[in-house]
């Protein structure tokens, strides 16, 4: 086993983008196709979509349309696409008409700190399900401390941990490092440190550069 090389994939996502878990879930099937010829090491790294959103959040439909222009019916038609696309990677996109955007900073913090446990897969998985499939609020610290608790991380912990400003500094950082690196979209995946590939590609292109760019040269 300590002959296989492992491979690094950073990952800067917000827990609110629906294309960031279908680019993961491609990504995941890339990775299984390397199961016996790599490791494959995973961090994720906070951009937040909407930086300014207040506590009480915003209504999808009045969202979309303030921040995109975007109609109810062509609303209707991305939402249609993502269930398809996420019927098709083994994730439910439940929508309804009072679902809301959230501010996800707090969450952010949470998945730092899960950072330093070993659970920040877990985590951040359980955060898209909770949004996208059980139409949660991941912005309340109450459902924040009761996923955290369903992955394994110390319950008592993350409640201090949100009733604080603990991470904040760190997660602010970690933006503004990116922003720094031009990444101005979600998700982005950073292959050991020097290959970037933008957007939710499909598993195929990961698995080419997986093959090609980083098992090559390990080689």
């Amino acid at each position: 086993m300590s002959d296989i090389p492992v491979i690094t994939v950073d990952i800067v996502s917000d827990v609110v983008c629906p294309w960031c878990i279908i680019g993961y879930k491609k990504l995941e099937k890339a990775m299984v196709q390397f199961e016996r010829k790599a490791r494959f090491e995973l961090s994720w790294h906070a951009f937040e979509l909407n930086p300014s959103m207040p506590p009480e959040g915003q209504d999808i439909n009045e969202h979309m349309a303030q921040k995109y222009g975007a109609t109810p019916e062509q609303s209707k038609v991305n939402r249609d696409r993502l269930r398809d696309a996420g019927g098709n990677l083994d994730f439910e996109f439940h929508y309804s008409e009072n679902m809301r955007m959230v501010n996800t900073f707090d969450a952010h913090r949470l998945l730092h700190w899960a950072g330093e446990t070993g659970k920040q897969t877990a985590l951040k998985l359980a955060l898209f399900k909770a949004h996208f499939t059980d139409g949660m609020n991941v912005s309340d610290h109450e459902t924040l401390v009761a996923i955290a608790s369903a992955v394994g991380l110390d319950e008592q912990r993350a409640s201090d941990l949100l009733s604080t400003g603990l991470y904040a500094d760190e997660v602010r950082a970690v933006e503004a490092e990116w922003q720094d690196r031009f990444i101005t979209g979600v998700p982005a995946f950073i292959f050991n440190k020097k290959f970037m590939v933008p957007g939710a590609q499909e598993a195929d292109v990961f698995a080419n550069i997986i093959e090609n760019k980083l098992l090559k040269k390990a080689a």
